[in-house]
C-alpha cells in the first residue's frame, strides 16, 4: 500500500512513527547539537516511506524547534540537550491530531490577542492589506458565493498586522484544517456571511484607528455571534 494513498489518521499515525524513528536515529547516532542529519531520500529509504512523509515529520520537529533545515545544506540537530529533547519528542508523540472545537478555541484566544496587538501596532501597509481581504470578502459574500477562504484571509491579516511573528505563525497553522473543517460540519448558516461583513468592518475601523480595546471587544462579539450560529455539533 503506498502512504500517499492513506487517509488523514492513517497518514498522522505514520508520521509519529517518522518522528519516533528519527528521535532513535539521532540517539544511536548520539548526534550532538550541530550535526547533520542523513538526507531526506536517504531516510526515506531507510524507514521505506515516501520523501513526503520524512518531510512533514521534519517539518514538524522543526516547527517544535527541535532540527533546524537550512537552505543548500541540509537538516541539523539543534542546540537542545539529548535529556531535553528526547522528552519533547516524547510530549510530541503524545500530542493526538487536534479536533475541530479545538482548533476554532485556539483560533479565538489567539486572535483575541493579535487583534488589540494589530490596533496597536499595525502599518499603512497593513491597513491596505486588511482592506483588500475584507474587500475580497464582501465581494464573494454579496455574489452570494463561498467565502469561507476570504473570511479567514481577513483574520490572518490581522495576524500579520499584529507584528508578532509567532502568533501568526501560529493561525498560518491553524487555519488550513480549520477551512477543510467547515464543509465538513456544516457550521455556520447562510445569513452569517451578510452579518459577517458589518462585523468585520468594525474591526477594521478599530484597528485603522488605533483603538485596541475596541477592536478586541470588537472580535468577541464577532465571536459571540459565530458560537451562536456555528460550532453546534
Amino acid at each position: 500500500m503506498k502512504l500517499e494513498t492513506l487517509n488523514k489518521s492513517e497518514s498522522y499515525d505514520i508520521q509519529k512513527i517518522i518522528i519516533s524513528k528519527i528521535g532513535d536515529l539521532i540517539n544511536y547516532k548520539n548526534l550532538e547539537p550541530g550535526d547533520k542529519l542523513p538526507s531526506e531520500r536517504m531516510l526515506s529509504e531507510k524507514f521505506e516511506v515516501s520523501r513526503s512523509t520524512v518531510r512533514e515529520a521534519i517539518q514538524k520537529l522543526e516547527f517544535y524547534g527541535l532540527l533546524k533545515s537550512m537552505p543548500q545544506s541540509g537538516t541539523f540537530v539543534a542546540n537542545i540537550g539529548v535529556i531535553a529533547m528526547n522528552g519533547m519528542i516524547e510530549d510530541i508523540l503524545r500530542l493526538e491530531d487536534p479536533d475541530f472545537k479545538s482548533l476554532v478555541e485556539t483560533r479565538i484566544l489567539l486572535e483575541l490577542k493579535t487583534v488589540r496587538l494589530a490596533a496597536l501596532r499595525r502599518t499603512d501597509e497593513d491597513l491596505v492589506h486588511l482592506k483588500n481581504t475584507l474587500d475580497a470578502y464582501r465581494v464573494k459574500v454579496l455574489k452570494g458565493h463561498d467565502a469561507v477562504q476570504e473570511d479567514l484571509l481577513f483574520h490572518l491579516a490581522i495576524a500579520k498586522a499584529s507584528g508578532n511573528s509567532t502568533m501568526n505563525t501560529f493561525m498560518l497553522t491553524i487555519t488550513p484544517e480549520i477551512i477543510t473543517n467547515f464543509e465538513k460540519y456544516h457550521v455556520c448558516n447562510k445569513d452569517l456571511p451578510i452579518i459577517g461583513i458589518k462585523q468585520h468592518e468594525d474591526i477594521f475601523e478599530a484597528i485603522k484607528n488605533q483603538k485596541p480595546q475596541l477592536a478586541k471587544s470588537k472580535m468577541k462579539e464577532h465571536f459571540s455571534v459565530l458560537y451562536q450560529y456555528c460550532y453546534n455539533t
